[in-house]
């Protein structure tokens, strides 16, 4: 049994449809996929059901382990924030329906204040709570609020549901705050999901970088980063998440067979 459970997470292998992104997740030999909202509108756009895109991710045989639910209500105005509410009720049947017991969300592109995160995560909280589910909250490095771990602790706690937790991610720890500065005192009971990917040296100025890497092919410090979350305890799915442009080009399996390849080997020095 592997030290920590390992999870492909479908922005690493973008520009593939669902049902290559699965059966190259199986084939590489991932504990289990993150799949994101933007997935299941795909196959929506694609013209297949509701039942027809549960089925094709059960008949795969890969576990669901975290799903993604649209972003940005932390800091929408009403009317969207009801819209992107619903999409989150349907996100937490769907989940149901697959045995996923995590709901993930980021800030998105909008912005505010930490007071109005807090209201929405307090709304949002609820909604998964009555359907049984852990909601897992990511900052983004290059958003103007939600930018490092000590927000979005503010953020959670705030909220006050002890089922609303941490999504922490190694490229958006290290170009904020630094992994240790970022994981310093963060609990196991605290810290629901952890995404990972490498970082270059020198990083572009985006909302949504995409130029992540491979572990072990940028700068992050990994046998710190394996030392610190063992330290925690973390027992949750380390989900591969590295969208870039380069990554997108390859054959996805080559993609996804690297990446485990890769963080089973640092994982081991």
């Amino acid at each position: 049994m592997r030290e920590f459970r390992l999870s492909l997470h479908t922005w690493t292998i973008d520009t593939t449809p669902l049902g290559l992104c699965l059966d190259a997740t199986a084939r590489a030999g991932y504990d289990a996929i993150e799949l994101r909202h933007l997935d299941l509108v795909r196959c929506y756009d694609a013209g297949m059901s509701r039942d027809q895109i549960l089925g094709m991710v059960r008949d795969s045989g890969v576990p669901l382990g975290v799903l993604g639910t649209e972003y940005g209500w932390f800091f929408a105005a009403p009317a969207e924030q009801r819209r992107l509410f619903d999409v989150l009720r349907e996100t937490c049947r769907i989940a149901v329906d697959l045995g996923c017991d995590m709901i993930m969300s980021a800030p998105g592109q909008t912005t505010g204040t930490v007071a109005e995160a807090v209201a929405a995560t307090r709304i949002a909280g609820e909604i998964v709570g009555e359907f049984g589910l852990q909601l897992a909250l990511e900052f983004n490095s290059q958003h103007p609020v939600v930018n490092r771990t000590a927000v979005l602790r503010e953020i959670i706690a705030g909220a006050g549901h002890s089922h609303c937790g941490l999504l922490l991610d190694a490229y958006h720890l290290h170009r904020s705050q630094g992994i240790a500065r970022g994981l310093e005192g963060v609990t196991k009971q605290e810290l629901f999901a952890f995404q990972y990917s490498d970082a270059p040296a020198q990083s572009a100025a985006a909302r949504r970088p995409t130029d992540r890497l491979p572990p072990g092919m940028g700068v992050i410090d990994w046998e710190e980063l394996f030392r610190l979350l063992r330290k925690i305890g973390y027992d949750g799915y380390l989900s591969y998440e590295a969208p870039n442009p380069v990554l997108w080009q390859r054959s996805p399996y080559d993609v996804c067979a690297e990446g485990l390849e890769n963080t089973l080997r640092l994982m081991a020095h």
